[in-house]
């Protein structure tokens, strides 16, 4: 008897054991970032989107699907461009999963769905890329650069070819840098050199064109200005001549024995010095005032 009701309280708490298990995997919180697939042997049922606790049958199973978005960055690519010059592009995908049932057919999951927006994505930016000479995405001119245009047309193809069938839908694509593979790089650097070098010579020549302009305008304008400036000073000297004739002329005229005076001492200071010898007669009109201070007035009055 004891042995009966021994196996009865077993088999109750074993099913009681079972009901726990199956009530706790019937339960799937579901989370607001996450969509959940939920299939039956292998056959779609339902999605749920909705935040918050649902329930489902033991024998059915379910699978969370990030509903974020998500972010490509692989390393950086080297494609070609028109002219033709290697470079290497640094760029990033975002992307988010729209239905999770096309995407667990066409991608089965994240790695499966970024190899498939690489071949995408790089084989549009690659044809993108080599109908544009380098100019285009590398330039010392903002108006000339054209790397966002170049995106948004490489974005666009993308999402035409990825369009509804995978469940996925690209949002951006973005050039985070662009650089020069290492094998390039030293040649692009001495061509860059040679040509700032040959923009520098312009530069210099412009210069000396320019001073050589700008000396020749200043000699033109000092020689202007001094013949300006003799032909001002010779007017005023022989103002000045003519001034002082006049009034020397005046005043001799009002006493011409000071006159006759004034100008003979100016002679002698002239002529004679300290160690001047002059051999002249007694009589001599030069020395008429040092010998005779009357004799110029006597001359003066015997004068006719």
């Amino acid at each position: 008897m004891n042995r009966a009701v021994a196996i009865r309280r077993l088999t109750i708490l074993a099913v009681a054991g079972l009901c726990l298990v199956a009530a706790w995997r019937g339960l799937v919180a579901v989370d607001q970032t996450q969509s959940v697939l939920v299939t039956q042997f292998g056959r779609h049922v339902a999605t749920w989107r909705e935040a918050g606790l649902h329930a489902l049958w033991p024998w059915q199973s379910a699978q969370r699907f990030d509903r974020r978005l998500q972010l490509y960055n692989p390393r950086p690519s080297e494609f070609l461009t028109r002219d033709p010059k290697n470079v290497l592009l640094d760029v990033f995908v975002c992307w988010r999963i729209t239905d999770p049932l096309r995407f667990l057919q066409r991608l089965t999951d994240l790695p499966g769905a970024e190899i498939r927006l690489h071949d995408v994505v790089w084989s549009e930016l690659s044809a993108e890329i080599g109908r544009r000479p380098l100019t285009e995405l590398v330039s010392e001119k903002p108006d000339e650069a054209a790397g966002q245009a170049i995106m948004e047309s490489v974005l666009s193809r993308c999402r035409s070819r990825l369009g509804t069938d995978c469940g996925v839908e690209l949002t951006d694509v973005r050039l985070k840098r662009v650089s020069l593979p290492a094998q390039n790089r030293q040649s692009v650097f001495d061509r860059m050199r040679t040509e700032r070098e040959r923009i520098a010579r312009q530069y210099r020549a412009e210069g000396e064109e320019e001073a050589t302009r700008t000396r020749a305008q200043a000699d033109a304008e000092k020689t202007r200005i001094l013949a300006e400036a003799r032909r001002d000073a010779e007017k005023i000297r022989a103002e000045a001549v003519r001034d002082a004739t006049r009034i020397y002329a005046e005043a001799h005229g009002k006493d011409p024995e000071l006159f006759r005076f004034l100008r003979s001492l100016e002679m002698y200071r002239k002529v004679l010095g300290e160690k001047s010898t002059l051999v002249l007669s007694a009589d001599s009109e030069l020395l008429r005032y040092l010998t005779d201070p009357a004799g110029g007035r006597r001359a003066q009055e015997s004068a006719p």
